[in-house]
């Protein structure tokens, strides 16, 4: 494969993540908190919407560095851009 389709395959790849990690993101940030206002019990003592906002957020946020982490290894991997086959 010539090299200019396999490093347009790579960044076509590289965006659909991203687009769909930052549309999570935007989810997670501000449609659910959003919502989570609405919700009016309390959850150990404190506002359940507190919750969802302030550590599931949080959360939610550390699973999508990791995975885009993971992911991204594994790509560099298959169009063979890694990091440990340049040393």
């Amino acid at each position: 494969m010539p090299l200019i389709d396999r490093q347009n395959r790579y960044w076509r790849k590289n965006l659909k993540v991203t687009g769909i990690l930052l549309t999570l993101w935007f989810v997670v940030t501000f449609v659910m908190v959003y919502f989570a206002a609405e919700l009016n019990f309390t959850f150990f003592g404190w506002p359940f919407s507190f919750w969802v906002a302030g550590q599931g957020a949080l959360v939610v946020y550390l699973v999508i560095i990791g995975f885009y982490a993971h992911y991204m290894k594994r790509l560099d991997r298959e169009f063979r851009v890694d990091e440990d086959d340049q040393q």
